[in-house]
């Protein structure tokens, strides 16, 4: 049986480059590339996208729409790692450890959007809360969300490392201020918020690892749960994801143990921390913003939609 063949248009950016890293180690797919000089010939790329089995899209949002359709071959499968078709209904959101019916909706696809990295922390804390019952739609959220430099793309990792850098740089940097982040329309459109939730994105000096916290206030909560009883439900639903899940719940953190951000950097998995009591309770999601927050994420849909092991070639 041939391989299946694979292109990453953008193939030169940082997502693009950690797609590649994990794609070349594996044996089981045909990696098609384009010469440098034809990175913006669109007749070349046309040609590649339409040859292969399944492209990744790893260019900013306006690009992505029309590298869409330079796609004319009805059997070839995308992965859009921009922004831009994440809330559009005619593509699958790609988070499957949300449910069953997300993970079958992903094998089958032929339109696939890859999560953000700040998306995909509150998310999988989130989605399962409201499914429960336990967070109403219209709960007051706050979350702020911790990660390496290296989400910021090449620019970003130039500045951080630069020897000359400001020395401003040693310190965290909150952004997004005026609290219309990229990514909150599709935390809000995947989890079923009704209120926009209040959201603070923090870049530190580190350059890869990512922690994304919610904050909640239990009497808002329905039931009024206990930190615990939080817990039990992320744990419960995350318990039944097949195999080895790439998505987990830590044991419950009562003493409140400190967290590190950088903790699942070089890794492609999740891990969820439940901390609190009674009264209010904080989750955090620790994974590594180039993995379960880009290309990890964006192998493991491939992995579903090509039929592979989900968890194939991700550690």
């Amino acid at each position: 049986m041939s391989k299946p063949k694979i292109y990453i248009d953008g193939q030169a950016g940082t997502t693009g480059l950690q797609i590649m890293d994990r794609l070349t180690r594996r044996d089981d797919v045909e990696l098609l590339r384009i010469d440098d000089d034809k990175r913006h010939d669109n007749a070349e790329r046309a040609k590649l996208m339409n040859a292969t089995d399944l492209v990744f899209l790893c260019l900013p949002d306006a690009a992505a729409v029309e590298a869409v359709t330079l796609v004319t071959n009805p059997d070839t499968r995308i992965i859009d790692a921009s922004t831009a078709h994440r809330t559009n209904p005619a593509w699958v959101y790609g988070f499957p450890e949300l449910s069953p019916q997300r993970r079958a909706a992903i094998q089958s696809a032929k339109r696939v959007a890859n999560p953000g990295c700040h998306a995909s922390g509150l998310i999988a804390s989130v989605y399962p809360l409201v499914q429960a019952g336990i967070v109403p739609p219209d709960y007051p959220l706050t979350c702020y969300s911790l990660t390496g430099y290296s989400g910021g793309g090449k620019k970003m990792i130039a500045e951080y490392e630069d020897e000359g850098r400001s020395g401003l740089l040693s310190s965290d940097r909150v952004y997004g201020t005026n609290l219309k982040h990229k990514h909150l329309p599709e935390m809000q459109a995947v989890c079923g918020l009704t209120r926009k939730p209040v959201f603070s994105p923090v870049v530190g000096d580190f350059p890869q690892g990512m922690a994304t916290t919610i904050l909640l206030h239990n009497d808002l909560l329905t039931g009024q749960p206990t930190a615990q009883d939080i817990w039990t439900t992320l744990a419960a639903h995350y318990g039944r994801c097949p195999g080895h899940p790439m998505v987990r719940v830590a044991p419950f953190n009562g003493e409140g143990k400190p967290i590190f951000a950088g903790t699942l950097a070089g890794t492609d998995g999740m891990e969820l921390i439940v901390s609190g009591g009674a009264e209010q309770t904080i989750v955090t999601a620790l994974f590594d913003n180039l993995g379960k927050g880009a290309s990890g994420a964006a192998v493991q849909n491939m992995n579903l939609m090509l039929g592979f092991d989900e968890n194939a070639g991700l550690v």
